[in-house]
């Protein structure tokens, strides 16, 4: 059994809105076992004088796509083994960052998860939906205008990141497929959006019944539905309809959010990948039709953020970074810090992305019994929220899962 005693750190738990100071932590193997404001006594353990920075959870993203290596989503498939070489370094660059766990909202698979548990790469927790569902023309369709139809796929045309499902029969074989392979959700796109292109953002996607069917679906199996949805219409249908987590929310409007609210629904808003393909989308060979659905949604945004965050919507981290931009973690925090205040940007990256990934009772916070995902930040995040935002340069420790994935200290 392995001890491990943080001692003279500055508590942020996941909750509070004040540091509790001059704490000790001590982890065995890989549990917090015991909080207290007296120095902890054990003749076995290693102990960190953490000299009063703040030790705090491991963060959580819960939008990620670590297998979209190239901005032309539409281009050839590259071999696999391609795909999985990128997703390592993704993975490696984010956990470095101090998230210790992720969420891959539509590609991860069983395969990387399996590398991931066996320890074959440096990664963080890792929950993963699977392909996501897209109706023909819909925003997991990447095909352009002018490609032929292929009427013998039977609706089942796959990328790496979507399969197309039309029908209610189609949709739920669709779903028990990926539930077989170890999905923890399933996504489907409820409007357009601004990487696919055929699709208007602002237009909704998929009939109510075969949302309901996917809904039910994923119920009996004891998974959730993630909607990717722009539209205030498409956010209130698929709330609605029994979606728990929309993705982006861009467009709500206030009676949207109530509702939303009442429904007990989590949203996911995604500025950092908005913020990136603002600035470098053209430079890295975005094409301007999609570049122009990003400008109809992008002055909104903000709006919709606070309109989310007075309404008391449960609102978890996301990024949602494609390809060379996945450096840019940070950055959600900075653009959410133009709306929001610190405490509710580290609620939605500790407790409230636990919460949404079931997980409440385990990680988010730093509690006893808990696991150990801790990180220590050179400062206090409820003061200055930038710290988070550059790359791990500020944390002296990185813990997942009890093993110390840096410790400069």
């Amino acid at each position: 059994m392995t001890d491990l005693v943080f001692e003279n750190t500055n508590l942020f738990d996941g909750l509070s809105e004040e540091l509790r100071m001059g704490v000790s932590v001590l982890v065995t193997d890989n549990i917090i076992r015991e909080i207290s404001d007296q120095p902890i006594s054990s003749s076995t353990a290693q102990r960190l004088d953490c000299a009063g920075k703040t030790l705090m959870p491991g963060l959580i993203d819960c939008h990620v796509h670590v297998y979209i290596a190239d901005m032309d989503l539409g281009a050839t498939a590259k071999p696999p083994t391609y795909y999985a070489q990128y997703a390592g370094q993704f993975l490696k660059h984010i956990v470095e960052c101090g998230f210790t766990t992720v969420r891959d909202i539509a590609g991860g698979d069983h395969g990387l998860a399996m590398a991931i548990d066996k320890g074959f790469l440096l990664a963080p927790r890792y929950f993963y939906g699977g392909l996501a569902l897209s109706q023909t023309g819909g925003h997991g369709d990447m095909r352009s205008f002018d490609s032929a139809t292929n009427f013998c796929t039977c609706g089942a045309e796959v990328s790496f990141l979507a399969i197309i499902a039309d029908g209610v029969d189609a949709c739920t074989k669709a779903v028990r497929e990926e539930l077989r392979k170890g999905a923890h959700h399933i996504k489907i796109m409820g409007s357009g959006g601004v990487m696919s292109p055929s699709d208007p953002i602002d237009r909704c996607q998929y009939s109510d019944s075969e949302i309901s069917a996917i809904v039910d679906e994923c119920a009996r199996h004891g998974a959730y539905v993630a909607a990717h949805c722009h539209p205030d219409e498409a956010v209130r249908r698929c709330v609605e309809l029994g979606v728990r987590t929309i993705e982006h929310a861009t467009l709500i409007t206030e009676p949207t959010a109530k509702l939303v609210v009442e429904k007990g629904a989590f949203t996911v808003p995604t500025f950092a990948v908005m913020g990136a393909l603002r600035d470098s989308g053209k430079e890295m060979g975005v094409p301007k039709r999609n570049l122009d659905k990003l400008m109809e949604v992008y002055d909104y945004a903000q709006h919709g953020l606070e309109i989310m965050h007075d309404a008391g919507i449960k609102m978890a981290f996301g990024t949602d970074l494609l390809a060379d931009q996945h450096v840019l973690q940070g950055t959600e925090f900075t653009l959410r810090a133009e709306v929001l205040p610190n405490i509710a940007i580290l609620r939605s990256a500790t407790t409230i992305g636990a919460e949404l990934l079931g997980m409440e009772d385990r990680i988010g916070q730093v509690k006893e019994g808990y696991l150990a995902d801790l990180i220590l930040v050179d400062g206090n995040p409820l003061s200055d929220i930038n710290l988070l935002a550059a790359n791990g340069s500020n944390l002296d420790v990185i813990m997942k899962d009890g093993e110390l994935i840096k410790c400069d200290i």
